[in-house]
C-alpha cells in the first residue's frame, strides 16, 4: 500500500506538470492511430492497465446547471490535510462545521422541518420533523448516520441529509450525533448508534424502522445490521447505505481509476486515509465493524445504494450490491452520471437531489409497514 506522506510530496509540482503535459497534448494532438497503437503495446500483457494522460469535462446530457456547477467545482481545500495532533484535528473538524451549520436554517425553512435537540440512550441526537407528514409515514422512523469520515459532521453540522431526508420524504428521523476521533475512536461510534436503535425498538415495531446514512454513514448503516444481528435483535424493515465506505482500506478498482477524478474526496491517501487509521485505532481495517463488506450479508432487509460514476467509492457501493445480491437481498442501485462522492445531497436545489432521496423515500415507502 502506498505511504500518504510519500504520495503528496510535490502534489503542487505533479498537477503543474500534468497541466502542461495536457495542454502539449492538446497542442500536438496526437493522431488516434498513432496513440492506439502506443497504447496496445502499453497493454499488452495481463495487469495494470495504462491509460493516457487526460482531462474530463463536465458531462453534458442528462445533468441539472445546478450539479453540472457541483460536479465542475475545484477539489475542497482540506483534501489532502494532514493533521498530526488532535488540537490540529479538532481545529479542522471545527473549521469546516461552521460551514455547514451556516446553511442549515435556510435548508430547514426550504424544505419545511422543525430540529429538536434530544438525548436517547444517553446519545446526543437530533430528531428532524416534516412540517406535515402524511398518515402512511406517521408511525414509521427513520434512524440517521451522518458521513463525514468518522471525524466530520459533529452536532448540527450532520444535520443536512437528515433535513432532506425528512424534507422531500416525509418521514420523522432521529440523527445520531455520535461521538467521534480524536477522542473517541472506534467502537464509541458503532455503540451510540447501537445504543439508539436499541432505545427505538423499544417503543417501534421494526418493520417501521429503517437506517440510513451516506459515506461514513453507509457503512455504519450496513454495520449496525450486522451487529444488531449478532445481538440477536429485530432488523429495521429496510437500509439506505449511501456510496459506503463500505471497505475503509484502498480496496476497489475505483480508489485507483477515479482517483483525482473525484472532486470531492479526490484520494484516499490525503486527510481519508489518515482519518480511516485515526478511527481504527489499531483495530484490523477488515474487522466487518469497520469494513462491513467483510460481514455475512446474508439476511439482510431490502436496501438502496447510491452512487456517481466519478465517486472515489464507486467500487465500495458496486462490491456492496453485488455481495447483496449474491446473498439474496433485495438491492437496489442508483448510479448518477458524472457525479462524484455524495454529490446528490450537496445542493438541495438540484433536481438530481430530489430525485435520489425521493427514490429512497419511494423505496421506503414499498418495504416499511404503516
Amino acid at each position: 500500500m502506498r505511504q500518504p506522506h510519500h504520495a503528496i510530496v510535490s502534489i503542487g509540482i505533479l498537477l503543474a506538470v500534468a497541466a502542461s503535459t495536457a495542454t502539449a497534448r492538446a497542442q500536438t494532438a496526437v493522431p488516434y492511430d498513432e496513440l492506439a497503437k502506443s497504447e496496445a503495446a502499453a497493454n499488452a500483457d495481463n495487469g495494470k492497465r495504462v491509460a493516457p494522460l487526460k482531462s474530463i469535462g463536465n458531462p453534458a446530457n442528462d445533468v441539472s446547471p445546478e450539479m453540472q456547477a457541483v460536479i465542475g467545482a475545484p477539489y475542497p481545500p482540506h483534501f489532502n490535510a494532514d493533521p498530526k495532533t488532535p488540537a490540529e484535528w479538532k481545529e479542522l473538524i471545527d473549521r469546516r462545521a461552521k460551514l455547514a451549520i451556516a446553511g442549515i436554517p435556510a435548508m430547514k425553512a426550504k424544505l419545511g422541518v422543525k430540529v429538536e435537540e434530544t438525548k436517547i440512550a444517553g446519545v446526543h441526537c437530533f430528531i428532524v420533523t416534516p412540517n406535515k407528514i402524511e398518515l402512511e409515514n406517521r408511525r414509521r422512523l427513520l434512524i440517521h448516520v451522518h458521513g463525514g469520515g468518522y471525524v466530520f459532521g459533529p452536532g448540527e453540522a450532520a444535520l443536512p441529509e437528515a433535513i432532506m431526508m425528512a424534507g422531500f420524504g416525509g418521514f420523522k428521523v432521529i440523527s445520531v450525533d455520535y461521538r467521534m476521533p480524536p477522542d473517541f475512536p472506534y467502537p464509541a461510534a458503532m455503540d451510540d448508534a447501537m445504543a439508539v436503535y436499541k432505545a427505538v425498538l423499544k417503543s417501534h415495531e421494526h418493520h417501521r424502522v429503517a437506517i440510513f446514512g451516506t459515506s461514513t454513514g453507509g457503512a455504519m448503516t450496513l454495520a449496525m445490521v450486522l451487529r444488531a444481528r449478532d445481538e440477536k435483535l429485530p432488523l429495521p424493515a429496510a437500509i439506505a447505505p449511501g456510496t459506503p465506505w463500505s471497505d475503509i482500506d484502498k480496496i476497489g478498482d475505483s480508489y485507483a481509476s477515479n482517483e483525482w477524478v473525484d472532486n470531492v474526496l479526490v484520494t484516499w491517501d490525503g486527510w481519508l486515509g489518515r482519518a480511516a487509521k485515526l478511527y481504527a485505532n489499531g483495530t484490523s481495517l477488515k474487522d466487518p465493524y469497520i469494513s462491513p463488506i467483510y460481514g455475512d450479508f446474508k439476511g439482510f432487509p431490502p436496501t438502496i445504494l447510491t452512487s456517481g460514476t466519478r465517486d472515489l467509492f464507486l467500487s465500495n457501493t458496486v462490491r456492496t450490491h453485488r455481495k447483496l445480491r449474491r446473498a439474496g437481498v433485495i438491492a437496489d442501485l442508483n448510479v448518477y452520471e458524472g457525479m462524484s462522492h455524495a454529490q446528490y445531497q450537496f445542493n438541495v436545489d438540484a433536481p438530481e437531489t430530489r430525485e435520489a432521496f425521493t427514490d429512497i423515500a419511494k423505496f421506503f415507502d414499498r418495504y416499511l409497514k404503516q
